[in-house]
């Protein structure tokens, strides 16, 4: 009877301890937050991923994602330290560094930058330089200060008379032939596909020569130098998400991004997937050796430079400033791929 107090006895503490060192473990998980740049979807998979299937608490880390969207200013959440990471891109960041605010880019997931022009199938336009024969190009104001710029820059023909403002809407484009629209890759064409009945002609502009990385990891000067650590397991564990998310079962990552944005369907995170794969969104470049997310200077400068050419960058900006390849290109995740 003792002896049997005493084993109830025994095991009621084993499971007392089991309790207390979840406690503990729960307990020093590093709380962080990434804002994303626009409403949940396919685009944000792989940080939904590491959520859902347990990577970021592996990696010591409890995280939370901000979502982006119209009225959002994950950015600025950033800048005064309310977010720890946010959904950044070169331009932002190099921009920031004009201004004297210390955003630095440690991760690029999307070696290309996603942005597309959309022509019609039947207007005549087989190569991206054949956009210059349009009437019309609907574009929003970002990308008429920037990408428009280098495509005049780059390419003869293109003209200032060829602008007209892009209200987020189709229906301006789907009424002219002699138009082309802006878009990303992964979403406006399908949606044009499933509202008009047919295909468009799709031209992506880094396939073209614009260079700029995008869908970054990017967080503060202040956060690299106070907790490196941290910014290491964000990176590693956000990378592996990503090799999960696009090679492994994404199911329990898209339940989530639905959730987030109950707009969301099925068949637009599975065209968004095949696209980014398709198109080597994510692995391309020095990704393909050394693993999603990597940031070289070359890669950094080409664009940098490119810009300074079109006069959207001052030529003595130290460029160097908005970047560091110190978390990235070690090859993280790849097994997962295999």
């Amino acid at each position: 009877m003792r002896i049997a107090q005493k084993n109830t006895v025994f095991s009621a503490l084993i499971g007392l301890g089991g309790a207390f060192g979840a406690a503990v473990t729960a307990q020093a998980a590093d709380k962080v937050s990434y804002g994303t740049n626009w409403l949940a979807q396919a685009e944000h998979g792989g940080f939904y991923q590491a959520v859902a299937d347990g990577t970021y608490a592996k990696h010591g880390l409890d995280v939370t994602i901000v979502q982006g969207g119209p009225n959002a200013a994950n950015s600025a959440l950033l800048i005064s330290g309310k977010i720890d990471f946010y959904m950044g891109g070169p331009q932002g960041e190099i921009s920031a560094v004009e201004q004297g605010i210390p955003l630095v880019d440690v991760a690029a997931i999307f070696q290309k930058d996603p942005q597309v022009l959309i022509a019609h199938p039947d207007a005549g336009i087989d190569k991206f330089e054949d956009l210059a024969k349009l009437k019309t190009l609907f574009l929003g104001k970002d990308g008429y200060l920037t990408y428009f710029e280098w495509m005049k820059a780059n390419f003869k023909g293109f003209k200032d008379e060829q602008y007209k403002p892009y209200n987020f809407s189709p229906a301006p484009f789907l009424a002219d032939k002699d138009s082309a629209q802006q878009g990303y890759l992964t979403s406006e064409p399908y949606e044009i596909q499933k509202q008009a009945g047919f295909e468009p002609k799709v031209f992506l502009l880094a396939d073209n020569g614009y260079s700029p990385y995008s869908t970054m990891i990017t967080t503060t000067q202040t956060m690299i130098d106070s907790k490196p650590d941290i910014v290491q397991r964000f990176v590693d564990a956000s990378i592996e998400g990503w090799y999960n998310y696009l090679y492994g079962d994404n199911s329990k990552a898209n339940a989530l991004i639905k959730k987030d944005n109950p707009e969301m369907t099925d068949g637009q995170i599975a065209y968004s997937i095949a696209k980014m794969k398709e198109y080597g969104i994510i692995e391309s470049g020095d990704s393909l050796d050394k693993g999603i997310g990597c940031i070289t200077d070359a890669h950094y400068k080409a664009f940098f430079t490119e810009m300074v050419g079109i006069k959207v960058f001052k030529p003595e900006t130290d460029y160097t400033k908005a970047f560091t390849t110190k978390f990235v290109c070690k090859n993280t995740g790849v097994a997962l791929k295999k």
